[in-house]
């Protein structure tokens, strides 16, 4: 009888380099999945002409369903961080996209504003796990080479994501005449993706990546002593904070955009609301298209920095020239919309950045507390820029968000100072 010791096919190769069929459905798996989750964030915005049709809620109040959402999944991305490391990232993301079909249902069947709460409670607990899930698995998973490319599409899912939801939500409720059809068809879409990823699950699985194995391995490793270190330790390192507040300021600015520049465009250009309900189609997509751009720009750039502070601050620049109020209205439109392609060209950067200051060995716990700024900025920001709005402070939506990205600006100058002083002594040595 012969003995095979061959991994599976869809594990990494012993020597660090998988194939680029095994990289490439690990990140187009991913890709899927986070594409869910950032439509789940559009669950109920894109609805929220119908809730004030039917329920005659204020914006403050539909603010406030994003701030539920944002809350729970901020805090509950803090504490999956910690899940993520000791389970691995698989099981929580099939928890996760149970959690958006549940979500789906309630909203579906709501009959006021505590159903609606609850179904933003459900869509904010599914969010919650997915970066430390995404990011956990693509470390893992994905060949080096290819690394930056993973996070390339990692983030221009999600940026489709955000482009598809007020295409799909509004447009089944205005088809259908229901609103409450548009949130069923979420848990069904929910239900089909969660599919896709039980009948994948092998190429899902973290704890078959050639990279657990390898820093394993390196822990105990020749020359190497293996220290233990406290699981909250890798809190009192200044780049994980510094990267928590970069993600906080650029979320207050694209929330002020995702939730609120159609409404802020109508009322300062006077455009027409099927006109400006396109804008944040057109932010994303021009965001994905800088996510392309991004992803061949990481592999090549040291200071990645400086990509992000040149991208974020013209981005800035037209933002606040949309808020002048001097442009003819389809210009508005299209400067706010370009917008989104400095966002997405520092995307990649952004997430490359991270993982240059984040210790090893705690991939989950970093990511998740780290992107936790995005949903504190989300929950902040949502009812202040829609108090905003509901006092005609419409130029107000353009300038904050302007504000915000220069903001961020500073913080991620401030990390990669960080990551190129501890660099600096290793290049030394060499």
């Amino acid at each position: 009888m012969t003995t095979t010791t061959s991994t599976p096919s869809s594990a990494p190769s012993p020597d660090g380099q998988g194939s680029l069929r095994q990289d490439a459905r690990t990140i187009g798996l991913i890709g899927l999945a986070h594409g869910s989750s950032h439509f789940f964030h559009m669950l109920l915005p894109p609805l929220f002409p119908f809730l004030i049709a039917e329920f005659d809620f204020s914006y403050s109040q539909l603010g406030l369903l994003v701030s539920v959402f944002f809350v729970v999944s901020g805090v509950g991305q803090m504490l999956s961080g910690f899940v993520v490391d000791r389970v691995g990232a698989r099981p929580v993301l099939f928890y996760a996209l149970s959690c958006f079909i549940a979500a789906g249902l309630v909203a579906g069947t709501a009959s006021g504003y505590p159903s609606l709460i609850l179904a933003s409670l459900l869509a904010g607990m599914g969010n919650a796990p997915f970066h430390p899930v995404d990011f956990t698995i693509l470390n893992k998973r994905v060949s080096p080479k290819r690394l930056g490319h993973g996070f390339s599409v990692h983030g221009i899912s999600g940026n489709l994501g955000w482009a598809t939801a007020p295409v799909f939500m509004a447009g089944i409720a205005t088809a259908s005449g229901s609103w409450r059809t548009a949130c069923l068809s979420g848990a069904a879409l929910a239900f089909v993706i969660l599919t896709i990823m039980v009948l994948n699950r092998d190429a899902l699985d973290d704890r078959q990546g050639s990279w657990s194995g390898n820093q394993a391995a390196s822990k105990g490793g020749v020359g190497v002593v293996a220290q233990p270190e406290h699981p909250m330790a890798f809190l009192k390192l200044p780049s994980v904070w510094l990267c928590f507040s970069f993600f906080f300021f650029s979320t207050c600015s694209l929330s002020a955009i995702q939730s609120f520049a159609s409404p802020a465009l109508h009322n300062l250009y006077g455009t027409p609301l099927s006109m400006t309900a396109l804008v944040v189609t057109g932010y994303m997509l021009c965001g994905a298209v800088g996510m392309v751009i991004g992803g061949f720009l990481v592999a090549r750039v040291q200071r990645l920095e400086k990509i992000i502070s040149l991208c974020l601050l013209a981005a800035a620049a037209l933002l606040a020239l949309v808020g002048l109020g001097i442009l003819p209205g389809m210009g508005a439109l299209v400067i706010t919309a370009l917008a989104g392609l400095g966002i997405g060209i520092a995307g990649p950067s952004r997430d490359m950045l991270i993982k240059r200051a984040a210790p090893p060995g705690a991939t989950g716990r970093v990511y998740g507390t780290v992107y936790s700024g995005l949903d504190l900025g989300f929950s902040l920001a949502a009812p202040v820029f829609g108090a905003m709005l509901d006092r005609h402070m419409n130029a107000g939506i353009f300038f904050g968000s302007a504000a915000a990205l220069a903001l961020s600006v500073v913080s991620a100058g401030f990390v990669g100072a960080g990551v190129a002083a501890r660099s600096a002594p290793k290049a030394a040595t060499a």
